[in-house]
Parts: structure tokens; C-alpha cells; sequence
């Protein structure tokens, strides 16, 4: 089709690329709205028609109307007249409470297909791997997939419905036109040739515009939150920022309006050559119609039927174009869409799974792993090789970018390796369904997430699955330290934490109690914790390792950590430096050996 269409435009070859959108859009609508989309289609088919009923009734009313002003008085001549103006008004009364009715079908239907629209997404970004996350492009497929989601599809919705309902309408406008000259619908449908190419042509533009702009405007959204977000309300403050970023954003904002009124100035000056150039076919087809009547070929009644079916053809026509331009723009939205929706996740379910050992008999190894992430040109692990015995309590040690933190994510199979296995008993991670995994994981990240839910519900998403009772999140809160902390607060676990709902806001080292309580209650069987005494100060930090070391017997934990006092109290210790293992053993074995880890215990104790 494409060699047949070679002496069209570009523009047209780009409008064309989109209609395999069509389909699918509207199985999109099909599938979150079908009940009501079948009362929209039967109310949209009965608007196309009553237009028709007028015009014709109209005609006869004229005509009536005449013939009882020159009946002297007649009865039949009047009784005919008064009941065409009755059977007018009923057209006209059915016809505004179809369009009312379709309103409140319209709205149902779009307000279902934009839920739908934004489940999808939903779904698809909880899908996609970590990976895409560290991608600029990706976010920027995510900007233009959800842009106006909440409109787009109703407008889409209302545009199929305009053109449905403009279309049947336009047909039996022409067949009312043909009746006096076979070449009076060609001429409403030549007249308006310009509108359908500035139409087609504008959204053409505005959509490459948007394409083009995506990621200044993601900037300028950026700058927005960086003035209005109470996380970067210090720094904004202390450094008197709000100027530099206030500037930012108006130069970012003032360039994207100056483009886009320059699109619409375009438009402008187009649309008013369009219309005069349909206002000179609707004048010649009138004068020749006054020409006919003159001559006694037409009468009264029937020149008001040609010039209410040219107008409204006209008007008709113009509605129509703008409908298919309408849902050519919402096929070019909906492409952004499925183009989002269409990305696909490399890490997956294996076709055959293996069970998760329970309990861990030999333990976790990473054997020869090679690994890089995706935003960056250096590897974070090389040839790396760790075993963590099963059962014991293994502290990781190392600068900041190491690859301490990598070994969990890696572990959690939040990435899939370049190189190397990571084992669980001898068996590759991969191998696993994602869910069996994880499910065996209790994890407190660097930077736990801060839910802003009542106390209770933060602990209680650690294991929803478990239903957990007031009893289990009273014993993850002890477990994790959090319980005294809770304790205290007004409404004990239904306080509401955060500030987004005016609920009690916590201090760092709060919500990471919280967040080790939350990562407590899934009783997993390995404990990965990241930095968990990070803010905790040193008698503290001893009191609650104790507490620990209880709570992980007879499990497999592993601590990243930057204190030595609590490393030291692990079975194994590992320093990590440029993505290898460089020493490992006990804490007495390390300080006996007087590497890295005995110079960093002696500088720590003399301070």
C-alpha cells in the first residue's frame, strides 16, 4: 500500500502510519465501557437521523404555512399547518433529550475508559524492570503516555460519536441536496477540502511539537516541584534557590508558549482562508438556487429546504472533519500509549520453576558475577565471588559506590547479571518465579519509602498477603523498634504518618524504625538490611544489634554497614572495593591479618 500511496505528502504518509491505532482504541473502549458504548451508538444513530426529519419537515411547514395564508381561512389548510408545527416540536424535544441523554452516557463512558487508560499504565509501569527506571527515555514514554489521560480518551469517545452521528446525518443531507442538482453535494463536500488539510495538517504539527518538546517539558514540571515540595523546602530556603529555579522554569515555560501560539497563529490564518472559500461555494449555490425559484422550478418551501440542508451540510461536514481530526489526535495520543504499553520486561518468569529451598540448607552465593547498570559505562561488580553460609549473619563493608547496595538489588532480582550466577542451595535465582523469590526476602533499603498511611497499615504492607492481626504488627513494631515510638503517638497504629493527609510527621530515624518493623513482619527466612543503624548513635546502635543478632537466629542475614561496632559482631565480614571482595573473616581474623578493615578499626577507635 505504501508503493501504491508514493505521491502523497509526507503528512499524509504520517497520518496513515497511525490508523492501525484505530482497531485498537477501540477495543480499548469496547473493553471498559461495551454496555454503555451500545446505548451511545443507539442514541448517536437516532441524532444523525432527526436532523434529516427537521429539514424535511421544515419544508412542508413552509410550504403549509403559505398555503394557509392564501386559503382565506381554511380549517384543513390551518389544522395541517398547526399539526407540522406540533410534529416539529416533538423532532425537537426528542432531539435535546438524546442529547442529554447522551451526555450522561458520554460522561459514564469516558470516565471508564480513562480508569481503564490509567490501570493499564498502572500495570505496565509495576511490570517493567528496575532498568527502565534509570532511563531518561523511558520517563519520557511514561510523560507522553499518561499526558491528559484523563481527557484524551473521553474526547476520543466524543469524537467517534460526532463522527458517527455527523456522518449519517451528511449522507441524508446529501441525498435531500441531490434532489435538485446531482453536483450540490459535490460541491458542499469540495468546499470544505481546505478545512480537512488545515485540520490534518495542524494536529500534525502539534503532535511532532509535542514530541519534540517532551523533555523541556518534563523539565519545566521539575522546576515546579522543586518550588512547591516540602522535601526541597530547606535547601530551596538556605540557599536562596527559589529565584534560579523560578527562572528556569518561566524561560522553559516562556519558549513552549511562544512555540506553541506561533502553531496556533498558523492555524488561525488558515482557518479564516478556509471559511471564506466555503462561504463563496454556500453564495453561488444560493444564487443559483434563487435563480430556480425565480424561474418557478423550486418553490418557497423547497429554497428554505436547500438552504437549511446546504447550511447545516456545511456546518455538518466541518463537525465531521473536525471529529476525524479529533480522533486522528487521540490516535496520535493513543500511539504514545501503546507504545508505553507495548514495552515488554526482560526479567521474567522461567518457563519450568523450581521451588524456593526453605529453609536454606548451604546458603547464597554469587559466583563470578559481572555486572553493569544500565545509565552507566562502569562495571559495579567484577568477577565477583561471595558465599553467605546459611544461618549466619554476614556484615558487607566498603566506600560508597562499591557495590554494596548492587549485591541486593541483584539478589532481589531487581536486575539480571552480564555475567556469573547469583545461587540460592546451588541453584540460580533465575530459575525461580520473581514472586517465590521475593516472598523469602525481608529488605530495609538506604532510603526506605515513607507511606503516607496510619502507623499500623506502614507495618501491615510488609505481609498483606498474611492478613497480619494488631498482635502481628504490635510484635514486627517490637521487633523493629518502633513499638515505643508508636506507643506514644495520639491514636496509637490508626495515626495517620506523613504530611501529605495532615498526619504526624517522623524524623529520619523514625521511619526507618518503621520501616524495619514493616520488613520484620514478613518473617522471611533471609534479611537483607541496608544501613539499618544508620541513624541510631552508638549505644543505641549496640543495644539494637544485640536485639537483633536474637531476632535472626537460625535465619540468613546480611547487613550493609558503615559501623565497624556493628559489623563486628557479625559471623562474616566482606570489604567490597571496586566491585571485588578484598577482604573477608572474622572480626578478629581481620584485625589479625592488618589490612584495610584493622587501619579502619584503629582509626575508628581513636576517635
Amino acid at each position: 500500500m505504501r508503493h501504491t500511496l508514493r505521491f502523497i505528502t509526507p503528512r499524509f504518509r504520517e497520518a496513515l502510519d497511525h490508523l492501525p491505532h484505530l482497531p485498537r482504541a477501540l477495543r480499548l473502549v469496547r473493553d471498559s465501557a461495551g454496555r454503555w458504548t451500545l446505548i451511545w451508538a443507539v442514541l448517536l444513530v437516532l441524532q444523525g437521523l432527526l436532523p434529516v426529519a427537521t429539514v424535511f419537515l421544515t419544508r412542508e411547514l413552509v410550504n403549509a404555512l403559505v398555503a394557509a395564508s392564501e386559503s382565506q381561512g381554511a380549517t384543513e389548510a390551518i389544522r395541517l399547518a398547526i399539526g407540522l408545527t406540533v410534529a416539529v416540536a416533538i423532532v425537537l424535544l426528542v432531539a435535546e433529550t438524546a442529547r442529554a441523554l447522551s451526555v450522561w452516557v458520554r460522561t459514564a463512558q469516558s470516565e471508564l475508559v480513562a480508569d481503564h487508560v490509567h490501570g493499564l499504565i498502572h500495570k505496565k509501569s509495576t511490570a517493567l524492570d528496575m532498568a527502565f527506571f534509570d532511563s531518561a527515555a523511558y520517563f519520557d514514554k511514561l510523560h507522553r503516555a499518561r499526558s491528559e489521560a484523563r481527557t484524551r480518551p473521553a474526547l476520543l469517545v466524543e469524537g467517534l460519536g460526532n463522527l458517527l452521528q455527523g456522518s449519517l446525518t451528511l449522507i441524508a443531507m446529501s441525498a435531500v441536496l441531490i434532489t435538485f442538482a446531482w453536483w450540490l453535494p459535490v460541491l458542499l463536500i469540495v468546499s470544505l477540502f481546505p478545512a480537512f488539510f488545515l485540520i490534518l495538517g495542524a494536529i500534525v504539527r502539534l503532535h511532532q511539537w509535542r514530541i519534540r518538546t517532551t523533555i523541556n517539558q518534563r523539565k519545566a514540571t521539575y522546576f515546579d516541584f522543586l518550588l512547591t515540595s516540602r522535601e526541597t523546602f530547606p535547601e530551596i530556603r538556605l540557599f536562596d534557590l527559589a529565584h534560579h529555579f523560578r527562572s528556569l522554569h518561566d524561560g522553559l515555560r516562556s519558549t513552549l508558549r511562544a512555540e506553541r501560539l506561533s502553531l496556533a497563529q498558523r492555524e488561525a490564518r488558515a482557518q479564516v482562508g478556509a471559511g471564506l472559500f466555503a462561504i463563496a461555494a454556500l453564495g453561488g449555490a444560493t444564487l443559483w438556487m434563487v435563480g430556480e425559484a425565480a424561474h418557478g422550478r423550486v418553490s418557497l418551501g423547497g429554497l428554505a429546504m436547500f438552504f437549511q440542508a446546504f447550511l447545516q451540510g456545511q456546518r455538518l461536514l466541518r463537525t465531521t472533519l473536525e471529529s476525524a481530526g479529533q480522533i486522528y489526535s487521540n490516535m496520535l495520543f493513543l500511539g504514545n500509549l501503546f507504545e508505553f504499553l507495548d514495552l515488554r520486561e526482560k526479567i521474567i518468569n522461567p518457563e519450568n520453576p523450581l521451588p524456593v529451598p526453605a529453609p536454606l540448607q548451604r546458603g547464597i552465593r554469587f559466583r563470578d558475577v559481572n555486572f553493569t547498570y544500565p545509565s552507566s559505562n562502569r562495571r559495579a561488580l567484577v568477577d565477583f565471588n561471595l558465599e553467605i553460609p546459611a544461618g549466619a549473619t554476614v556484615a558487607v563493608l566498603g566506600s560508597n559506590g562499591a557495590g554494596k547496595t548492587t549485591l541486593f538489588k541483584l539478589l532481589c532480582r531487581f536486575y539480571d547479571l552480564d555475567q556469573g550466577t547469583v545461587e540460592i542451595d546451588g541453584i540460580d535465582i533465575r530459575r525461580f518465579t520473581l514472586e517465590d523469590l521475593r516472598r523469602r526476602i525481608a529488605i530495609l533499603f538506604q532510603d526506605p519509602t515513607n507511606f503516607s498511611l496510619t502507623a499500623g497499615d506502614n507495618i501491615a504492607l510488609g505481609n498483606l498477603q498474611g492478613q497480619p492481626s494488631l498482635n502481628d504488627l504490635r510484635k514486627a513494631a517490637l521487633d523493629g523498634s518502633s513499638h515505643d515510638l508508636i506507643s506514644e503517638l495520639d491514636n496509637g497504629y490508626d495515626t495517620m504518618l506523613g504530611a501529605w493527609f495532615d498526619g504526624v510527621e517522623l524524623s529520619h530515624g523514625q521511619w526507618q524504625r518503621i520501616a524495619l518493623s514493616r520488613a520484620f513482619l514478613r518473617q522471611a527466612d533471609i534479611v537483607l538490611l541496608d544501613e539499618p543503624t544508620s541513624a541510631m548513635d552508638s549505644w543505641a546502635a549496640a543495644s539494637w544489634m544485640d536485639h537483633f543478632l536474637e531476632l535472626v537466629k537460625d535465619r540468613t542475614a546480611v547487613l550493609i554497614t558503615h559501623r565497624l561496632t556493628t559489623a563486628m559482631r557479625a559471623d562474616f565480614i566482606h570489604i567490597i572495593g571496586g566491585g571485588r571482595v578484598i577482604e573477608s573473616g572474622s572480626h578478629q581474623e581481620l584485625l589479625a591479618a592488618a589490612g584495610i578493615y584493622a587501619q579502619a578499626w584503629q582509626s575508628q577507635n581513636r576517635g
